[in-house]
């Protein structure tokens, strides 16, 4: 990864001052490498002008908000968990292209609750340019609800947050790209919180054996895995691949498949680029 050090250190400049410029900030923050690299920056401009805060439900992996709540804890960041509730909203759990919206939608309003009630000035995220690359309806709904994204307006790439964050020592500078579970779900299918749990536990084992970026998308009683096309040989040695077969069988699979595409961001979405609508 080559990153551009002059280029890099001017754009957290920027990014510095894009903060001090919003005063304070409620932080929508997941603990992964962009809100962690975020509440970082957060805290040395602003201080004690920072929440963080966690939502936690169904729809993301009880090890992501442990892990939020200690890097918060090692920054001396002011950090919630709030109890979302996409689940019990029917326009999520029909799993249409607008999931997302919906879901997001939610909860910035309940952030711009907390912050109007404590007294912060913005509401933000960790969106990055990167994320214009893909399908994000959430966008729409941060736009909706006056959510800034200090990184993107400040020009700054997943590959140079990477950098940054390996330089000032965070240990989430290489942590694989978190999103939440309901992403492994194709469009069309409904989420339920079955498969939500089958996932979460197929993608905690196969994190026993790979390293890597990986994903078990759930296609009823079919799991596709994807990850990095240099872990697939590994994955296929036994005892892995009959350990794997086995576990997910038990979980309710009865095809378990590995994607020889490999791991990529935002898979589901090959559907609505090819013009296909929604997949099933």
């Amino acid at each position: 990864m080559k990153v551009n050090v002059p280029l890099t250190t001017g754009k957290l400049h920027r990014l510095q001052a894009v903060l001090r410029d919003l005063g304070s900030v409620v932080l929508g923050y997941s603990g992964g490498l962009d809100s962690s690299f975020l509440l970082k920056v957060c805290k040395d401009t602003l201080h004690d002008r920072v929440l963080a805060v966690t939502a936690i439900s169904e729809t993301y992996p009880p090890r992501e908000g442990a892990q939020a709540r200690v890097l918060a804890q090692s920054m001396t960041a002011d950090h919630r968990e709030i109890r979302t509730s996409e689940m019990q909203d029917v326009r999520f759990t029909l799993n249409t292209p607008q999931r997302c919206y919906f879901c997001k939608q939610a909860l910035f309003r309940r952030l711009k609750d907390i912050a109007e009630e404590e007294g912060y000035a913005h509401v933000i995220d960790g969106s990055n340019c990167d994320d214009l690359q893909d399908f994000r309806p959430g966008m729409q709904a941060a736009a909706e609800a006056g959510v800034r994204h200090p990184m993107l307006e400040a020009g700054l790439n997943r590959a140079e947050i990477i950098a940054l964050s390996r330089e000032m020592g965070l240990p989430t500078w290489n942590s694989p790209a978190q999103a939440c579970l309901a992403s492994r779900i194709p469009y069309g299918n409904p989420i339920t919180a079955e498969a939500l749990a089958a996932v979460n536990e197929a993608e905690s084992l196969l994190r026993t054996m790979l390293s890597g970026q990986l994903r078990v998308r759930h296609h009823g009683d079919t799991a596709r895995i994807e990850v990095e096309p240099g872990e697939m040989i590994h994955l296929l040695q036994e005892p892995n691949r009959s350990n794997v077969v086995r576990r997910l069988r038990e979980l309710g699979y009865i095809y378990v498949t590995l994607d020889l595409a490999g791991y990529r961001t935002g898979s589901l979405n090959e559907t609505l680029r090819l013009g296909q609508g929604m997949s099933s």
